[in-house]
């Protein structure tokens, strides 16, 4: 099948190799004048764990006008850039086309679905509901959306242009939705581990816990995930910004997946001991962070409740603060 990939940085790269290698035509949509002319000049180049090399030959777009009837998008941008790629898509997406969002961070799927989905005819749908139908509003309204709220942990680090390392092998957990099979399908042919669930918020919330803890600390003292563990300081601010994060998640209503949040931010620490976070990859290379969608995101919804988080408002400035004056990197 044809699927266009959002993005052109260390997810997108390794999700089009993968896909590219199960035999799917693949389109990369992006805007970095580097990663574009890396791509086709020398394809979609994914280095395994134990250092080989493979290349895949890729499609690569930076017009969306030349991508226009995509049926099936993957949108792996950073969250500080989906505003920019919802206008992409806008321009690009077929009208029975499905957007499936696996980024970081909160407010990317009400961002697509601003642009993609038409609120009246959603509307419509709701207060047409069969009162006696099992379906909810918000279930009707998934029906008629095009856009799909997902959550990824597989791991990748963007080695240059073009090239990626592929990380740590997680799980792909995407909310039901009636037109995802043949994602599903194609995801699971390159075998990427693949979970439906009904409602996604609470796995999104979940990452954003684990992300709000790890990701800012490594971005700032600029050391691997599990360094962290190393320096009472350091752990002692992790507990805190997991706790602070839970405790917003809860006022929203969202049951996460597991019972204490610090706990479960030491384990993946521990897991990911050698990892270097997302966020401390951005820093190094000088470019912007998702940092107003994770701790910035996890401070503005403590405020609308009156849920105090003082460390995760810390963060949030002082990784602002390291980056400001730097150049935008367009990935």
């Amino acid at each position: 099948m044809d699927i266009l990939i959002l993005g052109t940085g260390a997810l997108a790269t390794l999700f089009a190799s993968r896909l590219t290698s199960s035999g799917h035509r693949v389109t990369m949509l992006g805007t970095w004048p580097e990663g574009i002319r890396a791509l086709r000049e020398n394809g979609a180049r994914l280095v395994a764990p134990n250092g080989d090399e493979q290349v895949f030959s890729v499609s690569v777009a930076d017009d969306p006008k030349t991508c226009r009837g995509a049926k099936y998008a993957l949108v792996l941008v950073k969250a500080w850039q989906t505003e920019r790629a919802a206008r992409q898509l806008k321009e690009c997406l077929a009208e029975d086309g499905l957007a499936i969002t696996l980024q970081n961070g909160l407010g990317n799927r009400e961002i697509l679905a601003k642009y993609l989905d038409d609120p009246l005819a959603t509307e419509s749908a709701g207060k047409k509901q069969n009162k006696d139908s099992a379906l909810s509003v918000d279930s009707v309204a998934k029906k008629k959306s095009r856009v799909a709220l997902g959550t990824t942990t597989t791991g990748a680090t963007l080695l240059g242009p073009g090239l990626v390392k592929a990380g740590g092998e997680g799980v792909i957990s995407i909310e039901a939705h009636p037109a995802l099979g043949p994602v599903e399908e194609a995801l699971k042919s390159a075998n990427f581990k693949v979970d439906i669930v009904n409602d996604a918020r609470s796995l999104v919330w979940g990452k954003l816990v684990i992300n709000a803890a790890i990701n800012p600390l490594t971005a700032l003292l600029r050391v691997p995930n599990g360094e962290l563990l190393n320096r009472p300081t350091a752990r002692a601010l992790m507990r805190a910004l997991a706790e602070e994060a839970a405790a917003v998640a809860s006022a929203e209503n969202i049951k996460l997946a597991f019972h204490d949040a610090a706990v479960a931010a030491e384990e993946v620490a521990r897991k990911t001991a050698l990892n270097r976070s997302s966020m401390f990859q951005d820093i190094q290379r000088g470019a912007p962070t998702e940092i107003d969608a994770i701790c910035g995101a996890v401070t503005q919804a403590g405020q609308k409740y009156g849920i105090p988080t003082p460390i995760n408002a810390a963060c949030w400035r002082l990784v602002k603060a390291a980056v400001e004056g730097q150049i935008p990197s367009n990935k």
